[in-house]
């Protein structure tokens, strides 16, 4: 498993806490966990309580990364790293090649939040701290992981970039109505 791909993890949680808070219920933490059965059927309060203060701690990240502060990021995500040990394994499943899994053992929120810190980690080491990144759209918050070959990537989906570019013409319009 590419280890990169477990940050999506982080956007999915951060996410919950964009415009509204999406992540206050367990049938929430459900739908959050909807995509790895095995944690969803475990999950209990005290993994929901535990994911939403990690929640903040990585928008934290994500702030930083977007005040240009990349010696802040990178410290909080170092805290992370060491609050929440890793365990790598190696692994072939389905008769694919070896690669490296995460190992999955201890609470729910353990395991979700391994992955993420993990996961962020893994694409600010090999890709930059600059791939992480906050919607510029008003009055959006999300996060995304750029993964574009250019780096050109400045909104989290296509609705906000459209907003955007909307919200930019009507504000030319309004300055110059001649044109």
């Amino acid at each position: 498993m590419n280890l990169a791909s477990y940050a999506e993890l982080a956007v999915a949680l951060v996410n919950t806490d964009a415009e509204v808070d999406r992540l206050g219920s367990m049938e929430a933490l459900q739908e959050l966990l909807a995509d790895r059965p095995a944690l969803a059927r475990r999950a209990s309060r005290a993994d929901l309580d535990s994911l939403r203060d990690l929640r903040a701690e990585l928008r934290a990240i994500f702030e930083s990364v977007a005040a240009k502060d990349a010696a802040d990021a990178v410290e909080r995500l170092n805290t992370l790293l060491i609050l929440h040990p890793i365990y790598p394994q190696i692994s072939t499943n389905d008769n694919k090649r070896w690669h490296l899994h995460l190992t999955e053992v201890g609470r729910v929120a353990d395991q979700y939040t391994v992955g993420a810190v993990m996961g962020l980690a893994t694409v600010v080491t090999d890709r930059g701290i600059d791939r992480l990144g906050t919607c510029l759209a008003t009055p959006c918050r999300n996060i995304y992981l750029d993964t574009s070959s250019n780096r050109s990537r400045r909104y989290c989906s296509g609705r906000c970039a459209s907003r955007a570019n909307v919200a930019a013409y009507r504000a030319r319009k309004r300055a110059n109505p001649k044109v």
